[in-house]
């Protein structure tokens, strides 16, 4: 079948869509021939939906939604009403099916695609779950045996079982559908997945929602191949785009040291996403041998009683050990902290941004109020907090969002919206704290159109982009 896909996300410094570069490489061995319309560097949307079609004459429309919203407390973005307009002007194009996929999507899927209109939509593994897909649209066989796939039923939406895949056992990843060089460029790195799913009990985190609740790995081999593939290309710095790398701590260091044996570790610079613990000091000797260039460690908070009811398994004193193993290893680190979840207080906050200051962390990002997706134990802490439109606790779109699909912030009482003066405050101008602003400074920790980390890998910078920001201070 002739297969269009589409990439939505338009945020910039531009983010290469891996998800439907991973999604290709399973369709073209099945036989269909595809074509990818990447919106992410269209100066013309309707314009270029318009002649994609016209041109490709699409037998289905693969759309990818890799986030719903920015995340941000003081950004408040809401992609959907975009990526409804998009799918919208296909179908006045188009009398193909829309099927929604992608990470964002995966997190609220009925309501995604109810939102946006869509056809039908893949969950979990699209590699496997968008071929099945079109090969009961080709043959027009029952749709309700095939496992990962939404579909319409009349007026409700109706979700088949998931069912996972062995990583191993996917088609080999080419990395040949998205121009990743013209994403180097524009974006400054090039993301890779070492595994996927997150078995953490993290109150407010969407990704065991989006991902799975069980941790699948990828053979080490197979993902040094993926990075030799990008590193042939041209591309010589990475990020990893798992929930946390060194979850499970062998599998990190089995990847670091297939990365070492191939000789790739002097060529290369890559970061990850990391929990604070384990990171023990072998781990940081292979992270840095094997070419590390910077961690981002989700730390939340340096109170004990803040970091147990967020649901995270580590202590302040681990916050201290792993700044410290990165200190003697010379690897850059960033600790992101989550401010204003429930019992939080001007006190706690003081103690935390005190803390990480005392164990001289290189960067801190700051994410101010958390923001509550359907599906997790933070959803029902506010639900059981009564009605949501008189919450005073609860920032954005508070009416007529009952599963908190447009943006929806929970704000400790004791912190209310006072919390970017206090947090300011706090901070008082120590430039290794990076706070989430609408402003074209180089502190901004928001990276939706972030037109300064733009102007800076245009200027050749590369890496991930709080190290960049880091180096830019």
């Amino acid at each position: 079948m002739r297969v269009l896909l589409v990439n939505t996300n338009r945020m910039k410094p531009a983010v290469a869509p891996i998800g439907l570069d991973y999604l290709s490489d399973g369709l073209i061995d099945a036989g269909h021939d595809l074509r990818l319309l990447d919106l992410s560097f269209s100066d013309d949307v309707a314009s270029d939906i318009s002649a994609s079609v016209r041109e490709f004459d699409p037998e289905v429309i693969g759309v990818t939604v890799r986030n719903t919203d920015d995340c941000y407390f003081s950004g408040g973005a809401f992609f959907l009403p975009e990526i409804k307009e998009m799918i919208e002007h296909l179908r006045s194009k188009s009398d193909a099916p829309i099927v929604l996929g992608g990470v964002g999507f995966s997190v609220v899927p009925e309501r995604v695609m109810d939102f946006c209109g869509a056809d039908y939509a893949v969950t979990g593994e699209g590699e496997t779950g968008f071929v099945h897909l079109l090969q009961v649209l080709g043959s027009k066989r029952p749709i309700e045996a095939v496992p990962n796939i939404l579909y319409r039923e009349k007026d409700s939406i109706k979700r088949n079982p998931m069912v996972e895949s062995n990583l191993d056992s996917l088609p080999p990843r080419r990395r040949s559908l998205v121009n990743n060089v013209r994403y180097f460029k524009e974006g400054g790195q090039a993301g890779i997945e070492t595994k996927r799913g997150c078995n953490m009990a993290c109150i407010y985190c969407a990704d065991p929602l989006a991902k799975g609740r069980r941790v699948r790995v990828r053979s080490p081999k197979l993902v040094v191949d993926e990075i030799k593939a990008l590193y042939d290309q041209g591309i010589d710095h990475f990020h990893t785009c798992d929930c946390e790398f060194n979850i499970p701590a062998d599998h990190a260091k089995a990847v670091c040291r297939e990365i070492i044996d191939t000789g790739l570790g002097d060529k290369i610079r890559w970061y990850a996403y990391c929990s604070v613990t384990p990171f023990d000091a072998e781990m940081a000797d292979l992270f840095k041998r094997s070419g590390c260039a910077g961690v981002d460690f989700g730390a939340d908070s340096a109170n004990a009683s803040i970091l147990g009811i967020l649901g995270r398994h580590f202590s302040p004193d681990d916050l201290a050990i792993t700044a410290k193993h990165c200190h003697e290893h010379d690897i850059p680190f960033m600790y992101d902290l989550l401010v204003g979840g429930p019992t939080e207080t001007r006190e706690t906050v003081r103690q935390t941004i005190d803390f990480v200051r005392s164990i001289d962390v290189d960067c801190v990002g700051v994410a101010m109020g958390v923001r509550v997706y359907e599906g997790t134990a933070m959803a029902e802490y506010v639900r059981k907090m009564g009605d949501m439109a008189t919450n005073p606790y609860l920032h954005g779109a508070r009416s007529e969002n009952p599963y908190f699909l447009k943006p929806v912030f929970y704000i400790s009482p004791d912190l209310g919206e006072g919390i970017v003066k206090y947090l300011h405050e706090l901070v008082d101008g120590d430039k290794r704290f990076f706070l989430p602003s609408n402003e074209e400074v180089e502190s901004n920790y928001n990276y939706n159109d972030n037109n300064v980390l733009v102007r800076a890998i245009s200027d050749g910078a590369r890496g991930a982009y709080w190290d960049i920001l880091r180096n830019m201070t």
